[in-house]
């Protein structure tokens, strides 16, 4: 399996660490360090990484002044909670970018806000599993006992068995 981790440049890493952990409906920590932090799903999947503009000098996180946050990026999460999502959302700003509507290319329900640094947020519901049903159509018919097969049965059952 690879993986990639997302790193955003931020103003304030503690600041945007708690946000998104109210956005997912995580348990407040702290960020592992002053400038650079990871929010990790329950199951120590990377969800996304936090790193202070302008530290330890990395080229495309000097400053947002060289481009602004988000240029180019669309931060697109999944969720299996997705009306709690959306009332954590509410919580955290004064409005939406965009409302929950229905995507018609996953038709997944989705909606849009923005995160303290101006980074575009997606949330989108995960897709329900898919149920298994019943058959459609005629059963197989291997699978199914018949009347001819319980009468060929029993006569087996019937019959006398021979000792030689």
């Amino acid at each position: 399996m690879k993986r990639t981790w997302t790193i955003i440049g931020v103003s304030d890493v503690p600041r945007s660490f708690k946000w998104y952990q109210s956005l997912f409906g995580q348990p407040a920590t702290s960020p592992g360090h002053p400038d650079f932090g990871q929010l990790l799903d329950s199951d120590g999947t990377v969800l996304l990484c936090l790193h202070e503009w302008g530290a330890h000098e990395h080229p495309s996180l000097m400053s947002p002044d060289e481009a602004s946050p988000g240029n180019g990026l669309l931060l697109f999460f999944r969720v299996d909670d997705f009306d709690m999502a959306l009332k954590r959302a509410r919580a955290l700003v004064a409005q939406l970018e965009e409302e929950p509507h229905v995507n018609p290319n996953t038709q997944t329900r989705e909606f849009s806000l923005r995160d303290p640094d101006g980074y575009y947020v997606a949330i989108s519901a995960l897709p329900a599993p898919r149920r298994k049903g019943p058959a459609k159509g005629r059963p197989n018919k291997r699978l199914q006992p018949t009347k001819a097969r319980g009468r060929i049965r029993k006569s087996r059952e019937k019959r006398p068995r021979l000792r030689g």
